[in-house]
Formats: C-alpha cells, sequence, structure tokens
C-alpha cells in the first residue's frame, strides 16, 4: 500500500528502519543467486533485532567471489533455498522502510525472488544510503564506497562482504547520516527520501524557508526581498510539495522563482477544497508574476445569442442586460469563435451583420450564398421560420445538447466516410469546442440555482457553497464541528472593483468562472464521498453524460 501524507511525515524518530544487504553469486537479479540475506531493524538509534541466514543458491559459486565474500560451497550446501527464506525475511521486514548501501542491487534480487514466488514487488518505502552520502559527505571522503566511509569516518562496524557485517556498518552510516541531515532542516520520512535531489538544488541553502511548514492542507505564497508575492499555490501537504520545488524540477522559470524567493508564506485550510479555491482567490487579487493559470480571466469572452429580429451568435466581453442569451464565460475569443463555429455548422443562423432591411437592398450574403446560413437578405426565410432555428439553438444550449451535437457528429461521419479527413478533424474540433463549453455552463448552472448548499465528506469534514461559491468549511472531530470560515477579504472581486454576485439566473461573471469550475470538478471527482445536508435547490452530483468527442480525435486520424 502506498504511504499517505501523513506516514510520510512521521518524524524520523518515529520511523522503522530496516537495513538490509545480500550476498550473490555474482550474477544477474534474474539468476537468483543468492548466497546470504542479513538485515537488521533500528528505531530511535536503537538496534532491535538482526537477522541473518545462509541461502543455497541452486548454482555453483564461482572461485572469486568465494575469494571476496568467503562463503564456499559447503556453508551454503543445506541452507534453505532461496523461495523457503522469503517469507522468514518479509516477516521480518514488515512495513519498515529498507535501506541499503546501492539498495537497488539487494532490491532487485528481492523483488525477483518475490515474483518468482507468486507474490508482489516489496512496497515498502526505500532509502538508498549512497546518493545519501553523496550529498552530505561526499567533500569529506574520496569516494563513497562502503568501505571507504566506514573508515573516513570513523563508523564502529566494517563492512567485510558478508551480510550481517555489511548491514551493521550501514547502520552505522545511515544514523550519521540522519544526524547531518538533520542540519538541512530534514526531521520527516518524505524530507529524507527527497533529499538526495534537494541538496544538491543550486538554491538548496533556501531550504531553510521551509522549516516551518505543516503536512497539512492550504496554500504557500513565495515572496520576493520586497515582500511581493511571486507565486501562489495549493497543496495537500504543504511542506512536501514546497519541498518538492527543490528537487528534480528544472524548468527555467522555477529557477528563476527561487532564485528571487525570500520568504515562503502560507495558510492552512481544513480541506484541499479550501486551499483550492483559496488559490483561485488570492491569484485572482494578487495577479503573481510565476502564476500562468488563473491569471487570465481578465481576457474570458462569452458567446452571445443576440434578442434582435433575427437572432445571430456575436462574441463579447462584457455582459449587459439586453435580453440576449450568454453562454460563458469561455477561456477565449477563439475558444468562443470556436463554439460559434460548431452552433453554425449546426443550425443555419445568419452570419451578417448588417440590419435585415439594408441586407435586402444589398443582395445576400456569402454564407447565404453558399447555402450554409438561413439569413434574411437572402430574402427567402420569414420571422417565423427562422425563429424555429433560434428555438433549436437555446434549446440545444439550455436543455438537450444532442440537438446540436447530433448534426456535428452526423456530418464529421459522412466526411470521414468520404475521405475528407482534414474537414472531418475539424467538425470533431467544433463539436469537441461545444460539448465542453456547454458542459462548463451546466455546472455553473446548477451550482448557482442551488442556493446555499451544506456537504459533509466522509463524515470528517463539512463546506457551506452560496451560490456555488465556498462560503465557509469546517472539520467534525470527536469534539464537535471546528469552522474555519474564508477571510471576507479574499472574496472574489470583478474587473471594476466590486464583489460579483453570486446570484443564479444571471450569466456568470468572469471573476467567479475559476472558482465555480474548482468546486464543480472536486464536486464530480468526489460525488461518492459527498452527502448533500441541505439545498435550497436541486443539486444533482451526477449530471447525464455529454459526449466528448475526444474518442473521435484517434478514430478520424487512425484513418488518414
Amino acid at each position: 500500500m502506498q504511504a499517505s501524507f501523513d506516514d510520510l511525515g512521521t518524524p524520523l524518530h518515529d520511523v522503522t528502519f530496516c537495513v538490509v544487504d545480500l550476498e550473490t553469486t555474482g550474477g544477474t537479479a534474474a539468476d537468483g543467486g543468492i548466497t546470504e540475506i542479513g538485515a537488521a531493524r533500528y528505531r530511535r538509534g536503537e538496534l532491535l533485532g538482526t537477522f541473518r541466514t545462509f541461502v543455497n543458491p541452486g548454482s555453483r559459486i564461482p572461485h572469486q567471489i568465494t575469494m571476496l565474500t568467503g562463503i564456499t560451497q559447503a556453508m551454503v550446501a543445506t541452507a534453505p533455498p532461496p523461495d523457503a527464506v522469503l517469507p522468514t525475511f518479509l516477516e521480518f521486514l514488515g512495513d519498515a522502510v529498507l535501506v541499503g548501501h546501492n539498495v537497488r542491487y539487494d532490491l532487485g534480487y528481492l523483488n525477483a525472488l518475490a515474483e518468482r514466488t507468486g507474490r508482489p514487488r516489496l512496497p515498502n518505502r526505500v532509502v538508498d544510503t549512497l546518493p545519501l552520502a553523496r550529498r552530505l559527505v561526499r567533500d569529506e571522503v574520496p569516494n563513497c564506497r562502503l568501505g571507504t566511509l566506514a573508515d573516513r569516518l570513523r563508523l564502529p562496524h566494517r563492512p567485510c562482504h558478508r551480510a550481517l557485517d555489511d548491514v551493521l556498518a550501514t547502520g552505522d552510516l545511515l544514523h550519521l547520516l540522519l544526524e547531518r541531515a538533520g542540519r538541512l532542516g530534514v526531521c520527516g520520512l518524505d524530507d529524507l527520501l527527497s533529499l538526495p535531489t534537494m541538496a544538491g538544488h543550486a538554491q538548496a541553502t533556501k531550504l531553510r524557508l521551509t522549516d516551518g511548514l505543516p503536512r497539512v492542507p492550504g496554500v504557500y505564497l513565495f515572496r520576493d526581498r520586497g515582500g511581493r508575492t511571486l507565486y501562489v499555490g495549493k497543496a495537500t501537504n504543504l511542506r512536501s510539495r514546497v519541498r518538492s520545488y527543490f528537487s528534480g524540477d528544472d524548468r527555467r522559470k522555477v529557477g528563476q522563482l527561487l532564485r528571487e524567493t525570500e520568504r515562503i508564506d502560507h495558510v492552512v485550510c481544513p480541506t484541499p477544497l479550501e486551499a483550492a479555491v483559496l488559490e483561485v482567490r488570492l491569484v485572482h487579487r494578487l495577479e503573481p508574476r510565476f502564476n500562468r493559470q488563473l491569471t487570465t480571466w481578465r481576457r474570458y469572452a462569452y458567446l452571445k445569442l443576440t434578442a434582435e429580429r433575427f437572432p445571430r451568435l456575436s462574441v463579447v466581453k462584457a455582459v449587459r442586460d439586453d435580453g440576449a442569451l450568454y453562454l460563458g464565460p469561455l477561456a477565449s475569443h477563439r475558444t468562443a469563435r470556436l463554439v460559434a463555429d460548431a452552433i453554425e455548422t449546426a443550425v443555419p443562423l445568419r452570419r451578417c451583420t448588417g440590419s435585415p432591411s439594408a441586407a435586402r437592398r444589398t443582395g445576400p450574403c456569402a454564407p447565404a450564398q453558399l447555402g450554409v446560413a438561413s439569413c434574411p437578405c437572402a430574402g427567402d426565410i420569414d420571422e417565423a421560420a427562422y425563429a424555429q432555428h433560434v428555438a433549436t439553438v437555446r434549446r440545444g444550449l439550455l436543455h438537450d445538447p444532442t440537438v446540436l451535437l447530433a448534426p456535428l457528429e452526423a456530418r464529421m461521419t459522412a466526411l470521414a466516410a468520404g475521405e475528407r479527413f482534414e474537414e472531418a478533424a475539424d467538425v470533431r474540433d467544433r463539436a469537441a469546442a461545444l460539448s465542453a463549453a456547454i458542459r462548463r455552463q451546466r455546472r455553473f448552472d446548477a451550482l448557482r440555482g442551488a442556493g446555499r448548499v451544506e456537504l459533509e465528506v466522509d463524515g470528517t469534514s463539512g463546506i457551506e457553497l452560496d451560490h456555488g461559491r465556498l462560503a465557509r468549511a469546517w472539520r467534525i472531530t470527536r469534539a464537535g464541528v471546528s469552522a474555519v470560515p474564508l477571510p471576507l477579504d479574499l472574496d472574489p472581486v470583478a474587473p471594476d472593483g466590486r464583489r460579483p454576485s453570486p446570484a443564479a439566473g444571471d450569466p456568470v461573471p468572469a471573476a467567479l468562472a475559476d472558482e465555480l469550475q474548482c468546486i464543480g470538478a472536486w464536486l464530480a471527482k468526489e460525488a461518492n464521498r459527498v452527502l448533500v445536508v441541505h439545498s435550497d435547490g436541486p443539486l444533482d452530483l451526477r449530471p447525464p453524460p455529454i459526449p466528448t468527442f475526444e474518442a473521435r480525435k484517434s478514430s478520424v486520424a487512425s484513418t488518414r
């Protein structure tokens, strides 16, 4: 079983380590040539017990291996075979953290043996003292061989290519390295596991900035020397997430971010959902320079079905009280235009922008001449007939998406059958954009229409939503409920500086869209764990699915 964040955050003095070493015939793990297994369990620096046994490898021991280890064929002749030794060793190992010097070698043999006997690979967390030594004491020794380290660091035990002796020397080395690591702020198992890559990071000296971070959900803020916020992020485990920036992430912007960082602040949240919402609100408010996502909301666009005599589709930046139907906000003007193209492909709405009376005098527009639009400029459709097209669009956007998506699917299939694959791919992309926009709109409308909603999650926490916005969150403990309302000064802010209204019915303000999307995605993912305690209006946690058209992409491409 994968260790939880709480397990990984266990203080090192509470972790049980099992140091392991194998002697082999010198072949490969697939050969299974184990001749001796040694192990020792430690906790809080104390030796709890040892394990040692010869193993009959089932093959001859090469002369050079006997010269190196001193293990002869006679010594293993009466020893148990590997499959008989493994159960006893696994019982001794238990759920301890497995430790070794260049442990991949020993672990390879153990996992190969487990698989040959029908068992799963060892699930234990693994600490390798070799990369730890390279990070912590490399400048004190000529090399990081176990024998060299034991000699130069004056360890109590010295290795001699015998399993238990090497285990005891590795155990001494482990505890010396733990002491050195403590000076870098390493106090939990997660810190230790990531230390080999962290300590070599160019900004490793700034690891001290993470010393006070707890292992709980929350939001973290990287700040520069002047206190300006550089980056905002969320985490299920604050300490682990922030320290991960110092290990294995070689993106150019991450390096620049760490170079400019002088302080790391954090806000503890009762649940990961509150952390996600708080991240959205902080990014919107502060607009940090290194945040790429969540900072584009001012560029969101809406698709508008106008309220004219002959309504048409238009991409707009702002919503007006003009009786029109608005879809959105959508990610960009380009996305909104793609959705408009999809609707116009399914239903022949007019595309010319002039007044119908003037258009009749100038002649039909190009789309009308091509037969892809029912424009009044062509003089072949009256208001009553055109109103049916408009009703189809409204029905598809508000109630039944299939009336818009089915014609697109049929057209895409026909184009692919005619081997017009590029055109089929274009229709597919339009259909996918429309499908995503409708799903997003339905999610928004469902959240806002439900009014005030109180939810309980697994009986351990709860949240209250106000027309889709997170109003408060709390933990449920044996002592009762611990409510933690979000700070009022972190409410969403509209471009004009006012807080957007959460009321249902009106188009969604751009400043609320990211939060509604965040909460809607969380509800969809956690539906099986959520209990609706109260809701002013209906809240469907499992709405009917809408085709995504993503699977169609590979099917169209595969026929090219």
